[in-house]
């Protein structure tokens, strides 16, 4: 009988695994195993928990579904995803919409899977039972989704859900741009004739992403609601939470690859694929988010994907805003050049702990056994026949990036060179509650 049923020899640390979890790490680890591999030469991460993905089921499966998106999470070292409560249709607003979402990641993911709830106008009598089916947290809009049966949310509607949310011990997460702002500007620039990408940039400006942002943060310190600002866009939107969070307000943000890495510049050149809200900002305003690295507590991809058609229109504010990218998260972090400690926290030490999914988020023993093992002195280019998407887009065709050679869950490979090698196997996450 060996003594570990996967062992992964490593430097400066190997990693014995066993029955799905990480049982022994060390140096030199002493015993057999029914199979080893050697990754002396690798970069070993945790496997990625991308709290930020849409894969729109059930019911708008055209866009992506399950099987096609977390086989592209799991190519890319992903092992746990949160799903977001739009753009499925019905989205996840209440426990049987819930079931039906959990019912079709159980039968198709690849990866082990979280469900975020949302937060509208007319659900907020449906949090408790969303919570007690195990939600990860609440996503609620403050600025129009462009999904109509996700409707954004006021600030007095906000108030009193984030109080709710409170009571629940439930972590709210916005979509922060003032939907004063950009509804004004949009409807300017539209009445003008004026439909570009420079036109809509114009519309979203840091300006609304700041009142929303400060909005947010005074409504979490008011209700003492837990509060999480996703897709951060600037350097001054993370100065916002940091310096909320030194004043004791419970608040953290997220940003994505896309906004660390490409620009306004990017979005021009590259066009709709490229197009996702809050908007690409200026290189300036990229630099300064890099400056506030430090503070982001976690990167999510913020998966988006349309079908090809809405993504083509001369009127730029009629493409879909969505940014096709959960295949390469891991990667695309590693390419910023951040010390790798960095990157362990931001794709999964800080995800587990923020959303209190104990037993993910690092290689420790008795945890999960999930791993990314990423080579760094091999890249890769990405090309459309190397997409597992639904639909073969992304704004990152043609970069190259360091190659993900392995993805393990629970101590099963399910993904490796480039292929899903296994059959779906992903389980519900949901937070340890006290």
């Amino acid at each position: 009988m060996s003594d570990f049923d996967l062992l992964i020899r490593g430097h400066p640390n190997d990693i014995g695994i066993s029955a799905g979890i990480f049982v022994e790490v060390g140096p030199n680890l002493r015993g057999s195993a029914t199979e080893e591999v050697d990754a002396t030469s690798l970069a070993i991460f945790p496997g990625v928990i991308d709290s930020h993905v849409h894969f729109n089921e059930p019911g708008r499966t055209d866009w992506e579904g399950f099987t096609s998106g977390s086989g592209a999470a799991a190519l890319g070292g992903t092992t746990t995803v949160f799903d977001m409560p739009l753009n499925s249709h019905p989205p996840t607003i209440n426990g049987a919409a819930f079931d039906a979402k959990r019912e079709a990641a159980e039968q198709s993911s690849f990866v082990d899977f979280g469900l975020w709830g949302g937060m509208l106008p007319d659900n907020l009598d449906q949090l408790p039972v969303l919570r007690d089916r195990g939600v990860v947290g609440l996503k609620a809009f403050m600025c129009n989704s462009g999904i109509d049966d996700f409707p954004y949310v006021d600030l007095g509607t906000l108030k009193q859900g984030m109080r709710i949310a409170a009571e629940l011990d439930l972590l709210v997460a916005v979509h922060a741009e003032s939907q004063e702002t950009t509804e004004r500007l949009t409807r300017r620039k539209i009445a003008e004739g004026k439909t570009n990408v420079a036109d809509f940039l114009e519309s979203r400006p840091i300006e609304a992403e700041l009142d929303a942002i400060r909005a947010a943060i005074d409504i979490a310190a008011e209700s003492r609601c837990r509060l999480h600002v996703v897709h951060v866009s600037s350097g001054l939107g993370v100065e916002l939470v940091a310096n909320a969070r030194s004043r004791g307000v419970d608040v953290t943000c997220e940003t994505c690859p896309h906004y660390l890495l490409l620009t306004e510049a990017d979005m021009a050149a590259i066009g709709p694929t490229a197009k996702c809200a809050p908007p690409l900002r200026a290189a300036a305003e990229q630099m300064a988010l890099r400056d506030r690295i430090s503070d982001i507590t976690t990167i999510g991809s913020d998966h988006s994907p349309s079908p090809p058609e809405m993504k083509r229109s001369e009127n730029f504010f009629e493409v879909w805003g969505g940014i096709s990218s959960c295949q390469h998260l891991l990667a695309l972090v590693h390419s910023c050049g951040l010390d790798p400690n960095r990157i362990h926290e931001m794709t999964s030490a800080n995800v587990a702990d923020r959303f209190g999914i104990r037993q993910k988020g690092g290689i420790t023993i008795g945890k999960d056994a999930d791993l990314a093992l990423l080579d760094p002195n091999e890249r890769v280019t990405i090309t459309a026949d190397r997409l597992n998407y639904r639909h073969k887009q992304t704004p990152y065709t043609g970069r190259s990036l360091p190659r993900i050679v392995r993805t393990i869950l629970r101590g099963q490979t399910i993904a490796a060179d480039g292929k899903v090698s296994a059959r779906p196997t992903g389980k519900l996450v949901r937070p340890n509650r006290s």
